[in-house]
């Protein structure tokens, strides 16, 4: 029997684990995935390289929160050079919009003036984040958003940023990789408690603001 696979179906999948992904742009369909090792990035850990730290303190990229979510979620699926097929078909830009106007997904946005340059976006439960994808049209941009996503989830009191993988590019941050039960347990936990403040709305931070707050947390 085939599953329709509903915005209310899809939250309770992540609470327990498991996310969907497709073979392709083209292809219409979902499978589930429960990876035996989990890519997670400790958000009292998170390693800032110092010339990024540089970047993001002269705040050369404007950040906005959940201001443009199609067009982010058009860019992660977007083809390019040296990156391969993305995963991201048509029916999970429509899940993951109808998550968005629900409140449970967010984008973090890099713009440049009127031009949005980078960012990305993930689904939010609980103290809970799952990263989904990220995107760049300039040097540093999606990295950039990175970093305000972090300091963002630190303020929120958050416990866990899941990135589903380990990547080479993830790895210079800090991600880890855990075994599907310990991430279980350290879910579990997550998603049963509330975020200790919003901070999707009307919280206003710069680049220097967003690193004390990482700092701060790394040595708390």
């Amino acid at each position: 029997m085939r599953v329709t696979i509903t915005p209310e179906l899809l939250l309770r999948a992540y609470a327990v684990g498991v996310f969907p992904m497709s073979e392709g742009a083209d292809d219409p369909g979902l499978f589930w995935v429960d990876p035996e090792l989990r890519g997670i990035i400790p958000l009292d850990d998170f390693h800032i390289p110092r010339r990024l730290a540089r970047t993001v303190r002269r705040d050369i990229f404007g950040i906005r929160i959940d201001t443009d979510f199609d067009r982010v979620i058009a860019h992660c699926a977007a083809a390019r050079a040296g990156r391969g097929e993305t995963w991201i078909n048509r029916r999970i830009r429509t899940l993951y919009g109808d998550l968005f106007r629900l409140g449970h997904v967010h984008t973090v946005e890099a713009w440049r003036g009127c031009e949005l340059v980078g960012g990305l976006y993930g689904v939010s439960l609980g103290q809970c984040f799952f990263g989904e994808s990220m995107f760049h049209l300039e040097t540093d941009a999606s990295k950039v958003a990175l970093v305000h996503l972090v300091a963002r989830l630190t303020v929120g009191g958050y416990q866990l940023l899941d990135t589903q993988f380990q990547t080479d590019h993830l790895a210079q941050f800090g991600t880890r990789e855990i075994e599907r039960d310990t991430y279980k347990a350290m879910l579990a936990t997550a998603v049963g408690a509330d975020p200790v403040r919003d901070v999707w709305g009307g919280l206003i931070m710069n680049g220097q603001q967003a690193l004390d707050l990482i700092a701060g947390a790394a040595s708390g």
